[in-house]
């Protein structure tokens, strides 16, 4: 049955998500002033970025544990005061060095304690509008490039980089912490209740979930999903600022992007429920590969805001659905640390495209390598897509008692 609090939950997490990968992701629009100001290269300051997707990844999984053992309320709240610590530590940083290790060890590890952990929670709140929920709370990630990225601009604007990342870092504490003070654990479902479908893989072990082909395709899927979109969202600014756009449009395009992941989300979250999370994902990891590929063609700002809404609105959409997926293959009392561990081996896909599109932009003087990529790495996630197998509901509907 659908429980009142859940959207409460639902609410908390949109929030969480929206400070906290806001405020990691915020540093695409600190590439270029950071560079300026520090002499520091792109490549270098990307390589904060490609930290943070590797140690979230890593922190992920066991955040997903510590769920599972304690309940996502103590994972929630460690992860609000760690996320600012980051951001504040970052903006003191003297050396390259110094800021890669804060910001891309902190930061993601804080950031690992949100994602995952808010998905799972969320799963476990809904059965009918399950999609929707999980969708609303990834809107909130979404809501990210319309709120923290601006901020983050206009706080460099009127006064440096240093100063912006210090004030990003307090305002992580002020709105993240009392968010997380309402974070519950879902009470146990009673699968005996009529309407309330069985739980995913009941019975199932953890090592069996971990070595069961249902979280190797799972898994595989999001590393490609997340290896497509990663460069093209993080250099967007950087791309369109290459190609003669103002700064502060450059911003906007990135807010549009962000724009349209929020109805990517919604509507995604609404058609899963309606048809099917696995054929919704395939058709939403296509649209990815074209929006992708077609920056490579993109150069006037009206091109830009286009395929912005394109790409946005299908990496955005697609994304909730895996925790979606992986909740009718697994039971609840495992899926923080299955998840998790996805969520790790997703990471790595999205470790890959800040650091390989700086490289490439430093090599070649350009980004059309990195967009070229992204579409066939994101046709690879379509091909891998296909083949997830029937989710145990679907079994058992087809096998009737005599």
């Amino acid at each position: 049955m659908e429980r009142p609090y859940g959207w409460v939950i639902v609410a908390a997490g949109a929030l969480m998500g929206c400070v906290a990968i806001g405020a990691m992701f915020s540093l695409a629009v600190f590439l270029q002033p950071m560079s300026d100001a520090t002499g520091w290269s792109r490549t270098g300051i990307s390589t904060a970025m490609t930290l943070d997707f590797l140690t979230m990844g890593i922190a992920a999984f066991g955040w997903g544990a510590l769920t599972d053992r304690f309940g996502p309320r103590v994972v929630v709240l460690a992860g609000a005061l760690l996320l600012g610590l980051g951001i504040v530590l970052s903006s003191r940083a003297t050396s390259l060095l110094e800021f890669q290790l804060i910001y891309g060890v902190l930061v993601g590890v804080a950031a690992g304690a949100v994602f995952a952990p808010m998905m799972v929670t969320v799963t476990g709140w809904f059965d009918k509008h399950r999609g929707l929920a999980v969708s609303l709370v990834s809107a909130g990630m979404g809501m990210a490039p319309m709120t923290i990225s601006p901020f983050a601009q206009w706080l460099i604007s009127s006064y440096d980089w240093r100063t912006a990342q210090l004030v990003i870092g307090i305002m992580a504490w002020v709105l993240l912490v009392p968010a997380a003070l309402l974070v519950r654990r879902a009470p146990a479902a009673d699968s005996a209740a009529p309407g309330v479908p069985a739980e995913g893989g009941e019975g199932m072990k953890l090592g069996q979930a971990l070595r069961s082909p249902q979280f190797i395709v799972l898994s595989l899927t999001f590393f490609c999903c997340c290896a497509a979109h990663s460069g093209p969202i993080f250099h967007t600014v950087s791309y369109a600022l290459a190609c003669g756009i103002p700064a502060m449009t450059a911003v906007t395009i990135y807010g549009v992007e962000g724009l349209a992941g929020l109805g990517g989300r919604i509507l995604f979250g609404l058609l899963g429920d309606r048809f099917g999370a696995r054929r919704v994902i395939v058709a939403g990891l296509m649209v990815q590969a074209l929006g992708a590929g077609s920056y490579y063609f993109t150069r006037d700002v009206g091109e830009f805001y286009a395929v912005a809404i394109l790409f946005g609105m299908a990496y955005g959409g697609v994304m909730p659905l895996y925790a979606v997926i992986a909740r009718e293959y697994f039971p609840m009392r495992i899926m923080g640390t299955v998840f998790g561990g996805a969520a790790m081996i997703s990471s790595l896909g999205m470790a890959l495209g800040p650091t390989v599109g700086g490289w490439i932009f430093d090599t070649f003087g350009g980004y059309g390598f990195l967009y070229i990529a992204s579409f066939g790495i994101g046709l690879a996630a379509v091909a891998i897509a296909l083949v997830f197998p029937p989710f145990p509901s679907e079994v058992r509907g087809r096998v009737q008692p005599a």
